[in-house]
């Protein structure tokens, strides 16, 4: 048996490399490519393809920020959205922190590119929108509003109020603070609240909002802000009712539906039809226990921009092929 190897096909090689330059290096349409070689166009695409398959032409894509990209686009195909920003492998092995540090900074590089003077700008109460905050160095003059009140027992770092008023100092704009706390004990003392004047003067902002930055959070211990915020009876009827993810204090089910609760009158937060109306929600929603939160928020139709890591991405087209979104 003869142990030699299969002979290179140089002049074949040759061809497709420079077919495969005048494309991808020079720019050349495949039609002009076809007329100088003298073959069809359809001629042209075999061979493109065929480089690509065998690994003489290999496509890299070198990004300014560690996003992967092929994840990237699959998700935003998969449900649908303005764009995703996928924390790429490496970044998203690191520990908790170092991952919500990532996740902070692509949101503050976003943020820091797409917002305009005339928008006003929401953020949601989150650690990782805090991280955000403290990554943002420069935004055009434009309101911040604050789109839920504060989580009892944060130190004054991670408060809500101090996170709006240091991007609105960065920015230059009015800060629209909820001195107040997100969960309050009956309705009439979150209607009464609502009325003070400081309150009432941020939650007129809501109707005025052009793009939000929240947190996807799971209806379980220590992933929702608002689950650790209320005692176990409320979590467990909660629970019933089929709570799967919350984005600022509103709820939803796994096939992404607005869950009405008791919960919804004795919250500090912006409604669900008023988070709903704003043109950019960007949903921070990472980490493997949050998935399925993450996939239900997605359903839901308020989100246009999702920022998570690689494993939550990987879990989200899964669920995306079993169970397509809008079917």
């Amino acid at each position: 048996m003869s142990t030699d190897p299969t002979p290179v096909r140089l002049a074949e090689t040759l061809t497709t490399a420079t077919v495969a330059r005048r494309f991808y290096v020079q720019g050349r349409s495949k039609l002009e490519i076809a007329e100088e070689f003298g073959i069809s166009r359809f001629k042209v695409a075999r061979i493109l393809t065929a480089a690509r398959e065998s690994g003489l032409v290999r496509i890299e894509f070198d990004l300014p920020a560690p996003i992967d990209l092929p994840l990237s686009d699959d998700v935003r195909a998969a449900y649908g959205l303005r764009r995703v920003l996928v924390l790429n492998r490496a970044h998203s092995r690191s520990d908790k922190h170092g991952q919500r540090k990532r996740i902070g900074q692509l949101a503050a590089d976003l943020l820091t590119e797409i917002v305009t003077a005339d928008d006003v700008v929401g953020l949601s109460w989150a650690r990782s929108v805090n991280v955000m905050a403290e990554s943002v160095r420069s935004l055009p003059r434009c309101p911040i509003v604050q789109l839920c009140g504060v989580q009892a027992g944060m130190d004054m770092r991670d408060r809500s109020v101090e996170t709006v008023s240091r991007v609105a100092a960065i920015s230059g704009g009015d800060a629209y603070p909820i001195y107040g706390p997100l969960v309050l004990p009956d309705r009439r003392t979150a209607e009464i609240l609502r009325a003070q004047p400081g309150i009432a003067e941020t939650f007129a902002q809501f109707r005025h909002l052009t793009k939000a930055v929240v947190s996807i959070g799971a209806w379980t211990e220590g992933q929702s802000t608002v689950y650790d915020a209320v005692g176990p009876e409320e979590r467990e009827s909660i629970r019933r009712r089929g709570a799967t993810a919350e984005i600022a204090a509103r709820l939803f089910d796994a096939d992404g539906n607005a869950l009405s609760t008791g919960l919804s009158h004795h919250v500090l937060a912006i409604s669900q039809e008023q988070l709903r109306a704003v043109p950019e929600v960007i949903a921070l929603g990472y980490s493997e226990p949050k998935a399925e939160a993450v996939d239900a928020v997605l359903r839901s139709g308020v989100v246009s921009t999702l920022i998570t890591d690689a494993e939550v991405a990987e879990l989200l087209l899964g669920f995306a092929a079993r169970r397509p979104p809008g079917h």
